[in-house]
């Protein structure tokens, strides 16, 4: 039979668990608006056996002689009443169908004169829900279809129509995204150009940090040389791209603007008005960029001590990753303390796994050597740390300009053990900046244009919608 709902298309599941285990809570009823408890806290617990004796009860019932059929009459009105929840506005065909297939007056006076047809009932809903269900859960309604036991199966039943409740839900929610997201653009900026009518300095900050992102651009930035450690940068075909000379055009500008706020002094009270709601975030992101920056400056010098070898194996850079983040609060109030212990435990993880591999160890010299630089890291003006720092960075800007995938795959050296964790930081100094391009786009565009001389400009307005 062929799928019948547009939502059907959904290929993710909204939960993974195994909707046939029989450690999952089944519940005999399926109200969005029911709290949620773990299946572990007492709650939880009292939840599970009310359910478990309601389906107990249910099994005596239709075991009874005569049957007694007033618990699965309820049940089967409930999963007429979700059937016809997950019809689109346009099914009335397949509404005619439910309503006479479940029709509740007809199907009492069957259990009445104790003909109510459970089984062929059940073979019915579910071949309704082959019909309405996202490819996702295919496997589990064909699985329903082995279960001989009435009670088992629409127990099965009531779990899996939870799950494609809860697809529907996912699918509204995904299909209202683009209007809500336009509406919530619209409004932001109805909100703020209403401010900026009663205050008309109102972007006073928010020109000068442009202006601030505009002198950045003609300004060659401080190199810090390559130390052996920090040398070899893989790959420069978009890096090339993004630093070449050329003239300043405002997406450029408003790039150097939005990497500027990740380096934003802290007392520095004049922050872009236009930004003032996403400060926490950027905050966020700051702290972020710094710890991938130290774990960065660990792995990188940590594997210019122990070779290819080790670093080859991602269960040992894995274990070294471990070793830092864990230090990495401890870092913020006391770096020197924090790097004496990274550098011990790397070391010994290092001499240890070397031993492991029947490699030859580090020597005591070049033991004290890695324990000395990885100590340095504390500092600020590290060469390692300060190398590292610029190509996040750069790293950042590519994505500002390429997307993030494409900036994946020409990373800077250095960078490409914490990959996963760099794609995490762009995608979402990615999605923040461009939230606040489209909504600001106009008042930037404005601004720029007093900024960059139309024979620099290669762009005569921001990205807005």
């Amino acid at each position: 039979m062929a799928r019948t709902a547009e939502w059907a298309g959904l290929t993710e599941p909204v939960n993974e668990a195994s909707t046939l285990s029989n450690e999952t809570e089944m519940r005999p009823d399926l109200h969005m608006d029911e709290k949620i408890v773990p299946p572990s806290s007492v709650e939880g617990k009292v939840k599970e056996t009310m359910h478990n004796a309601f389906w107990d009860h249910l099994k005596e019932q239709l075991s009874a002689s005569p049957p007694d059929f007033s618990c699965a009459l309820e049940l089967l009105k409930e999963i007429k009443e979700i059937l016809l929840s997950l019809l689109l506005p346009r099914q009335n065909r397949l509404r005619s169908e439910i309503e006479e297939a479940l029709d509740m007056d007809f199907l009492k006076q069957e259990a009445e004169h104790g003909g109510l047809d459970v089984p062929y009932l059940s073979k019915y809903i579910l071949n309704m829900m082959t019909l309405l269900c996202a490819p996702v859960r295919d496997e589990e309604v064909q699985k329903l279809e082995n279960i001989a036991d009435p009670v088992r199966l629409l127990r099965g039943i009531f779990q899996v129509l939870g799950l494609m409740k809860m697809d529907m839900v996912n699918y509204t929610i995904q299909s209202l995204q683009p209007r809500l997201q336009e509406h919530s653009i619209q409004y932001e900026r109805a909100k703020f150009q209403e401010l900026l009518n009663k205050q008309p300095g109102l972007l006073d900050h928010t020109t000068k940090w442009l202006t601030q992102a505009a002198a950045d651009l003609t300004t060659p930035p401080p190199s810090c040389p390559d130390t052996p450690d920090a040398s070899g940068v893989a790959g420069t075909s978009s890096r090339e791209a993004i630093n070449s000379p050329e003239p300043v055009s405002p997406a450029m500008v408003l790039s150097q603007g939005f990497l500027n706020l990740l380096l934003w002094d802290p007392e520095n009270e004049e922050f872009p008005e236009t930004l003032l709601t996403d400060r926490t975030r950027l905050q966020e992101l700051e702290s972020q960029l710094h710890q991938l920056t130290i774990l960065a400056s660990v792995l990188l010098v940590a594997s210019s001590f122990s070779g290819s070898v080790l670093f080859g194996s991602p269960q040992f850079v894995d274990k070294l990753k471990r070793i830092t983040k864990s230090l990495m609060e401890e870092f913020n109030s006391r770096p020197e303390e924090a790097m004496l212990t990274v550098s011990e435990q790397v070391s010994q993880e290092i001499h240890q796994s070397l031993k492991n591999m029947g490699l030859v160890a580090l020597s005591s010299d070049n033991t004290a050597s890695l324990i000395g630089q990885l100590q340095n890291i504390a500092k600020k003006e590290n060469c390692v740390r300060s190398v590292i720092d610029q190509r996040i960075h750069l790293f950042l800007k590519c994505c500002l300009v390429l997307g993030v995938q494409r900036s994946l795959l020409d990373l800077p050296g250095g960078l490409t053990l914490i990959e996963t964790e760099l794609a995490e930081l762009g995608q979402k100094f990615v999605s923040l900046t461009h939230h606040n391009q489209q909504v600001f786009g106009p008042y930037y565009t404005e601004i720029l244009q007093s900024l960059i001389s139309p024979a620099q400009a290669l762009e005569t307005k921001v990205e807005s919608p």
